[in-house]
């Protein structure tokens, strides 16, 4: 026998530890499939999706062998279990939107809805390079809006983490060295103080009381009150009120115009755009503009008459209903209010920068000139 081949007992040992591997690796599968029927997507990755499923279908490619080629090259796990799902309804003869309907989580009503109309005309390929574009946009403003909140909440953080630290230890320390001078201590260093002494006190229970009130804050925003309630809040603030009005706008008329480009009857595409906006302004704008519609009036009549909607989207969509091009006309709205998003967060930028600068340099020169104030006194009296 060779040296170099295998004892039975060797082989018997390996069969056994793929074996065992093969079913560790089924066992995950199955996990990762349960776990997909739930699964929210990024938007990213359906963005690609749909990007990639497009350029298949457009170069003439069967559904299902653009499916069996888009699973083997996405990245996302559980995407890719929901278009091994998909592609074998599709196999078995279900249509691509009845299959798609089964995740309702990874895949938004308003993608469903446009795939079912480019399934109706025959143009599926196209569509899905729409509804690839149309991602991709709101990827972008979503990107753009989280980048100008980035900074000043890290700042904001960070400033919030240092003060802590020195109330809670650097200033005991100063406190145990200014009661051994044994003199009367200025008003703003006792008002420090007695500040750090409650927060060493009692910093277990405000950070509990903190995540506390978060939590229930946010189980709140999510109630029907909560979010009448955090919009209303959110219209109130200065300069974020009206960025995230033009930020609604923009999503509203970009999602209309791509569901009646896409073939969309006009109360289903506001039926879509209602569900998708996250906003009880537009929302209730929504079900009022289809109430007005299913009765024979003009959806740019009804846009007038919202208070929400300012009178440009009123004039321009009736100037498009005039035109027979609603479609591109809100669409031109929407690329005006994305303009005005990214100019909005440029100057908002540029403005948050020196505001906070100043205003922690403020609180923490506050801080180190209440701790040196014994300090200056205690100096002034040695020289006398």
């Amino acid at each position: 026998m060779s040296p170099l081949s295998l004892s039975p007992s060797s082989a018997s040992s390996k069969g056994k530890k793929s074996s065992i591997w093969d079913i560790h690796k089924k066992q995950k599968q199955r996990a990762i499939e349960k776990k997909s029927q739930k699964k929210h997507i990024p938007l990213a990755d359906l963005a690609i999706f749909a990007q990639q499923l497009a350029s298949m279908l457009e170069a003439g490619l069967p559904l299902v062998n653009a499916m069996g080629a888009l699973e083997e090259q996405m990245e996302n796990l559980f995407l890719k279990a929901i278009i091994r799902d998909v592609r074998s309804d599709v196999a078995s003869g279900n249509t691509l939107s009845k299959a798609l309907k089964k995740y309702p989580n990874a895949f938004p009503r308003l993608f469903v809805s446009m795939v079912e109309a480019g399934e109706a005309s025959g143009t599926l390929g196209e569509i899905m390079g729409k509804i690839a574009v149309y991602i991709q946009e709101t990827v972008n403003l979503n990107k753009k809006v989280k980048g100008a909140l980035t900074y000043p909440v890290v700042v904001i953080g960070l400033a919030l983490s240092l003060i802590v630290v020195l109330m809670i230890f650097v200033i005991p320390v100063f406190s145990q060295m200014f009661a051994d001078f044994g003199s009367e201590l200025p008003g703003p260093t006792l008002f420090l103080i007695g500040i750090s002494n409650f927060l060493k006190a009692n910093i277990i229970f405000i950070l509990i009381g903190a995540a506390g009130a978060f939590y229930f804050i946010r189980r709140f925003f999510r109630t029907p009150q909560g979010r009448v309630f955090k919009d209303k809040l959110i219209q109130m603030l200065p300069i974020v009120g009206a960025l995230s009005k033009k930020i609604n706008l923009s999503r509203f008329c970009r999602t209309y115009s791509i569901l009646l480009k896409s073939g969309v009857p006009v109360l289903q595409s506001l039926e879509i755009c209602a569900s998708i906006s996250n906003n009880t302004y537009i929302e209730g704008a929504c079900r009022n503009f289809a109430k007005q519609v299913s009765s024979g009036g003009q959806l740019s009549d009804a846009i007038a008459e919202a208070s929400y909607f300012p009178s440009l989207v009123g004039h321009m969509s009736k100037a498009g209903e005039q035109s027979g091009n609603i479609d591109d006309m809100m669409n031109k709205i929407a690329d005006f209010y994305d303009i005005e998003v990214n100019s909005t967060i440029d100057s908002l930028s540029s403005l948050i920068e020196p505001f906070l600068i100043t205003t922690l340099g403020i609180i923490i020169g506050g801080i180190v000139m209440a701790m040196f104030l014994p300090i200056f006194k205690l100096s002034s009296l040695v020289a006398q």
